[in-house]
């Protein structure tokens, strides 16, 4: 058995498969003291036994938390001398610009703690000065003296050659073996300084958090019977072991987010659909992510924390490519001061709630407009429903503002989440050169089936999938992951004069190196698998292009055919290519899969009975142009492959309900899923 689990804000979701591809899901709530109780909770209440689970794969917002809480540990940076203020410095592009107030985030460590070593290597990695191991003692003493708790050592040109680096460590472990400490060499070895920096900074202030807590997990798990092995969600949509997790926390900043973008992609592989946006709504945001041709975007450009007034955070480690936003069930609804109703991104969270919750929320919600227009059901709440004090927030904060009906204003707030989750989903699509009419949207999450027909239909998606369990797709696709590790390493090359022995012999240190790392983990070299990209651009130009390139050696005949790859992403990105000027490399990416097993899903019975005996009830949904119009209600737990039902019309499960629209219809397929024609042409 494959089991799991995924720590959310309220609760802890488990997904588990057998050998038959029979899935089960549980859920419990979150421990927000003692998050590993709440996962041998749900996996307790999901009444599975322990000992039956050969593969446990965990989810975890525990690293995001310690980040954004400000709840990491005391951090000392060791650097090359005339570069410990790279922190301070950041970058000079201020988001908000005619600010004059503005200031840029403050670091992580203090400037008292960041000190410096003679030391120094130029771009090509050739030593210039050696490293100074005299002065590494006297720092040590001074971070022993300030009761640090971790280390991080980051020095000029590194990436390209960590000579200095590894000998650094090698003496802090000499002289204080038990402190946490990481090299930036064993994060990323892209360029960058400040990015770099930062990245190992921060890797180092969650490392002994992120130990402690894992160990705590796996302790648990032991003593409760899971023998298993144990593997941890990283941002880049795979999995690691708990032991790569305790070394690289900082690669699981995403951990369940993108667990159901690569689920969405997983999905889709199975259905025959290659090009997917994959749409999750939770509580408190909105994100969504492009996959084309099955091949899930991943970046190095992450950053946490930035808004339009913020810089944020840089974080250069892969990380699936998700835009977020601030709208979700919890979303509140507010008038600002020039009158103009907004939507987010301030969330009534999991207390107080919605004031459906009954809980003490007075300030009216997306889902509280859900519930008044009949779109959700009083009785599918886990609370009472006092559905006249629901009415009365809505009049007297919204409606009232603006003369209009309690339902005409609860419309108005559905329009307004909409339109805040349309604005993303064109982020991610059209604003990228694709036209949604060659993309499925695969909608999941408390509230994703619940937006997403009207979502597509006005971004012209003629097709959306409902997934069996979508309110926990985020576990399910944990189910389905493959070990991965992304090894990604400078190497600036102009491509017309390249040395293709010397870019060859680049591939095959980095191919050594993940066959080394999986083998480590447990994988035969007949499960690993690579995939390569070149970070390219044109001479003159500061950012790149990531180009998929063969996956063999390189020719003449190759680079020719990369170039032309990357003319063509060029202009789809940028709207414009240019033919006649010069290419270079930046990067080489290679990642690398450990293929794990997949659970096979299990086609379910169809025994011909008519769709009218999973009709649950009639009930009145006000819709924008029509008004208050009696719908069918459906029980989806009755539904069968080849049911059609066409709109308007109400599905429920327990923990989602699925609207779709007069011009649409859905059909239950042959796993359970429900696919609406979204009605686009």
């Amino acid at each position: 058995m494959r089991v799991a689990t995924d720590i959310g804000g309220t609760f802890t979701d488990l997904v588990y498969v057998d050998d038959n591809g029979t899935f089960g899901v549980a859920k419990a709530h979150t421990t927000p003291s003692q998050f590993e109780k709440g996962v041998i909770d749900v996996i307790e209440k999901s009444g599975i036994t322990p000992k039956s689970i050969d593969m446990f794969i965990h989810g975890s917002t525990v690293v995001i938390n310690a980040l954004t809480e400000r709840k990491g540990v005391k951090v000392g940076l060791i650097t090359t001398k005339g570069t410990r203020d790279v922190l301070e410095i950041a970058r000079g592009n201020r988001p908000d610009l005619y600010n004059f107030r503005y200031q840029k985030p403050k670091p992580f460590v203090e400037r008292y703690l960041r000190l410096e070593v003679d030391e120094r290597l130029n771009y090509k990695g050739e030593v210039l000065s050696p490293l100074n191991e005299d002065q590494i003692p006297d720092i040590l003493s001074l971070f022993k003296k300030e009761k640090v708790d971790a280390i991080a050592v980051c020095y000029l040109h590194s990436y390209i050659n960590p000579v200095h680096e590894i000998r650094t460590v090698e003496l802090i472990k000499q002289l204080w073996p038990e402190i946490a400490v990481t090299a930036s060499y064993e994060i990323t070895k892209e360029w960058r300084e400040y990015e770099r920096t930062n990245t190992t900074v921060l890797n180092s202030y969650v490392k002994p958090i992120a130990g402690t807590y894992i160990d705590k997990l796996n302790k648990k798990l032991e003593n409760h019977g899971v023998n298993g092995s144990t593997y941890i969600m990283q941002s880049n949509g795979g999995a690691t072991t708990f032991e790569g997790a305790k070394h690289s926390p900082i690669n699981m900043v995403e951990s369940g987010p993108v667990a159901g973008i690569y689920g969405a992609a997983i999905l889709g592989q199975i259905l025959g659909e290659k090009n997917i946006i994959a749409f999750d709504i939770g509580g408190t945001t909105a994100k969504c992510s492009l996959i084309t041709n099955s091949e899930v975007k991943v970046s190095t450009d992450y950053y946490i924390e930035k808004t339009e007034k913020s810089a944020g955070y840089p974080i250069k480690v892969p990380v699936v490519d998700i835009v977020e936003i601030g709208n979700g069930g919890g979303s509140i609804a507010w008038i600002d001061p020039t009158g103009s109703l907004k939507v987010g991104p301030q969330s009534s969270g999991a207390i107080p709630g919605p004031v459906a919750y009954g809980q003490g929320g007075e300030e009216p919600t997306t889902t509280d407009a859900n519930l008044v227009t009949g779109r959700l059901s009083k009785k599918n709440f886990d609370y009472e429903v006092d559905l006249a004090k629901v009415e009365q927030a809505i009049e007297n904060k919204v409606s009232s503002h603006y003369d209009l009906t309690m339902e005409e204003g609860a419309m108005g707030i559905i329009d307004i989440a909409n339109s805040n989750m349309l604005n993303a989903l064109k982020l991610i699509s059209i604003r990228k050169g694709y036209d949604p009419k060659d993309f499925t949207m695969i909608a999941f999450g408390g509230g994703g089936s619940m937006h997403a027909s009207a979502l597509a239909q006005e971004l012209g998606v003629k097709r959306v999938i409902i997934p069996v369990a979508s309110s926990v797709f985020s576990a399910w696709g944990m189910l389905m992951t493959d070990l991965r590790h992304d090894y990604i390493q400078t190497h600036i090359k102009q491509l017309n004069d390249i040395d293709l022995t010397a870019i060859n012999k680049e591939w095959e240190i980095m191919i050594d190196q993940a066959y080394h790392q999986f083998i480590e983990e447990g994988m035969d070299k007949g499960q690993i698998v690579f995939n390569r990209f070149a970070d390219m651009r044109y001479i003159g130009q500061e950012h790149t292009v990531k180009v998929p390139v063969p996956n063999t050696e390189w020719t003449e005949e190759i680079i020719e055919e990369i170039i032309a790859r990357f003319h063509q992403l060029h202009e789809q990105n940028y709207t414009f290519k240019l033919p006649d000027a010069q290419t270079e490399i930046v990067n080489l990416h290679l990642t690398g899969f450990g293929k794990v097993e997949k659970p096979v899903l299990q086609k379910l019975q169809q025994t011909g009975k008519p769709v009218h005996e999973a009709l649950k009830e009639n009930r009145p949904v006000f819709f924008k142009n029509e008004g208050w119009t009696e719908t069918p209600v459906y029980d989806r737990g009755q539904m069968e492959p080849g049911m059609k039902i066409a709109g308007p019309a109400i599905i429920e499960e327990r923990s989602a309900t699925t609207v779709i629209y007069a011009n649409q219809s859905l059909e239950m397929d042959q796993y359970g899923n429900l696919v609406i024609d979204t009605g686009v042409e």
